[in-house]
């Protein structure tokens, strides 16, 4: 049990804290902590079921940036798409 509650721990810490560049948990990157430390490998469903277990569920990130500009985007598809796609193509037409 104390060794559920340090995997825990470590998880909700975020996944940037030991190294990755996003904050995203899956599968592999948990496999892999356990594997350094505790030494123990488990298949991915095993690791499902430790998850589980820690009444972890799994979640999708959302599909939009944080950093989204609307504004920008509206702008780029009511000016700049148009003329790219009125643009005569490389092979004459």
């Amino acid at each position: 049990m104390q060794q559920l509650a340090e995997i825990e721990r470590t998880l909700k810490g975020g996944a940037e804290a030991v190294g990755y560049a996003t904050g995203l948990w899956t599968l592999a990157r948990v496999r892999k902590l356990i594997k350094q430390q505790y030494g123990v490998q488990y298949n991915p469903s095993q690791v499902w079921r430790i998850l589980r277990q820690l009444n972890w569920s799994c979640q999708r990130p959302s599909g939009r940036a944080l950093e989204r500009d609307e504004q920008a985007i509206r702008r780029w598809k009511r000016v700049e798409w148009p003329r790219i796609e009125n643009k005569p193509s490389a092979k004459g037409g």
